[in-house]
């Protein structure tokens, strides 16, 4: 019991948890994939720091600055390809499900030769990429209303992960047995390859017995 109060604690704290840092240098190309259902909003929130080779730490960027963002759903298809500023948020919609890229890299070296960048990324997928207070100000919805609102979109989410769940079941049932028929039939064709040697072994030995006069 303890152990599951505990596994559910870290659970939680995780799903909190969807920011992170990394550093680039001027020509490194960073990705990530993030398995998302179909039609599923996706925000991308982004800040670019410059390394102080005086202080040792990061500083806010120069204007010059900015980050090439593109993004590729599961058939490698770009749904996003452009170039942003130092910070900004991108926002897009998936009409596929399955893996989709995210890759970041910098968009000039004239600016910084040779220094590093660290980034700040924040991918949020689905209700959590909706911001519920400029949308109850936009529509001038009550708390109930809000709370209601919050509820059904995060219904559908729960929906649609169930959906792409049984789509990646699916696929990999398909998987597992197009890899069995090849199992099979490899399997076949090495003992028929086995059966052709014997019978081919027992005709040469059979000549050859009879060349030599042995039988």
């Amino acid at each position: 019991m303890k152990n599951i109060i505990i596994i559910s604690i870290v659970a939680v704290f995780c799903q909190c948890v969807s920011g992170l840092y990394f550093h680039i240098g001027e020509t490194e190309r960073k990705c990530f994939i993030e398995e998302i259902p179909d039609e599923t909003t996706v925000l991308v929130n982004y800040k670019v720091e410059l390394f102080d080779p005086r202080s040792g730490g990061f500083m806010p960027s120069t204007p010059g600055i900015g980050m090439h963002v593109e993004v590729r759903d599961p058939d490698d298809k770009p749904i996003l390809s452009r170039v942003y500023s130092s910070e900004g948020r991108i926002s897009f919609t998936s009409h596929t499900p399955g893996e989709h890229v995210i890759c970041l890299y910098s968009n000039s070296t004239a600016w910084f030769s040779g220094t590093q960048l660290r980034v700040h990324l924040d991918i949020q997928v689905g209700d959590h990429a909706i911001d519920y207070s400029n949308l109850a100000q936009k529509e001038k919805l009550s708390k109930l209303q809000l709370r209601v609102r919050q509820l059904l979109d995060q219904v559908e989410q729960i929906t649609k992960e169930q959906n792409y769940q049984r789509y990646r079941e699916e696929r990999f049932r398909q998987t597992s047995e197009s890899t069995n028929r090849r199992v099979l039939w490899w399997a076949l064709t090495q003992s028929a390859i086995l059966l052709v040697m014997g019978f081919w072994q027992m005709r040469h030995l059979k000549r050859f017995f009879e060349a030599k006069k042995l039988v």
